[in-house]
């Protein structure tokens, strides 16, 4: 099915990548076979963040076994599991001199753990080859395992992220196989058991929702003690995905974060082009610092 597309307003028009730094992490990304969100999601800060020498590595393959009608990552059936991954992407950490790595997934409902044994090995792998470096783990909902989840919050990443993406009303049309109070559940698990790492979540705006639907979930991801929230605007990949509904002002999302910060969030990054993994390091070391967290030095 095809949607008509909206005119982009002035303020999503972004640069073409360019720069060493953009041709370093593009070129090491080819050679070594990796897969990032960043190329593999259509992001728009690809240019920005890799001209930085910043990047989200995606693990667990790049076939996702969901079929979210917002996401540009492929659906289809996954291959089998590279246990080579997590060394692989630790040495690539460890060669670019990354500071704060993001490491997603697409979603793996084919593996009993949902691929948390992965995310595991991924970790201490990458605090034996970059000890510096401090690792920001953005999962899926693990089908609800949370016996997967104490492998992972075993492992003591830094921060531990997973978007509810949108409101309760628009799971239907956004994103089957997920659930919503699941997805909840999952943060607040996450919090209670391992309260000293940073929990974190993010939506992507302008898909139908209202704005009293948006402070209903900010309020409930801080009910769940979620610190750490991203709000972005939602950019249709094709034709054939959800169609954008509105496209938020900048301003809206300024007071948004506003709106966040009140409730209680320590670190709200809101912009249209904001995506989960943008400027985490700056995310983090605001948080570091209003909770008091150890930094690595």
């Amino acid at each position: 099915m095809s949607f008509p597309q909206r005119q982009k307003p002035d303020w999503l028009k972004v640069r073409l990548p360019q720069g060493p730094g953009w041709a370093r992490i593009d070129r090491y990304h080819r050679e070594q076979g990796l897969h990032t969100v960043c190329r593999s999601a259509a992001c728009p800060n690809q240019g920005e963040c890799w001209s930085r020498g910043t990047a989200t590595f995606m693990i667990l393959g790049n076939l996702c076994t969901r079929t979210c009608t917002f996401c540009n990552v492929q659906e289809g059936r996954p291959v089998v599991l590279d246990h080579t991954e997590p060394a692989r992407v630790a040495q690539a950490i460890h060669e670019l001199g990354l500071r704060h790595a993001v490491v997603t997934s697409v979603t793996r409902d084919d593996l009993p753990d949902g691929g948390a044994a992965q995310f595991a090995r991924l970790v201490h792998e990458v605090r034996a080859r970059a000890p510096g470096c401090r690792l920001e783990l953005l999962i899926p909902d693990l089908a609800g395992n949370l016996h997967a989840l104490d492998v992972i919050l075993a492992a003591a990443p830094d921060v531990l992220g997973h978007n509810v993406e949108t409101v309760p009303r628009l799971y239907p049309q956004t994103r089957q196989g997920a659930d919503y109070q699941r997805s909840l559940d999952l943060l607040a698990a996450a919090h209670r058991r391992a309260p000293q790492v940073l929990t974190k979540s993010g939506l992507m705006l302008g898909v139908g929702e209202s704005f009293e639907e948006i402070f209903a979930v900010l309020a409930d991801l801080r009910r769940v003690g979620c610190s750490l929230l991203t709000l972005g605007q939602y950019l249709a990949p094709t034709r054939h995905h959800h169609p954008v509904i509105r496209y938020l002002r900048p301003d809206e999302f300024q007071q948004l974060r506003q709106d966040a910060l009140a409730l209680g969030f320590v670190h709200v990054e809101a912009g249209p082009l904001v995506r989960s993994s943008y400027h985490a390091e700056q995310q983090f070391e605001e948080a570091a610092d209003a909770c008091k967290l150890p930094k690595p030095a």
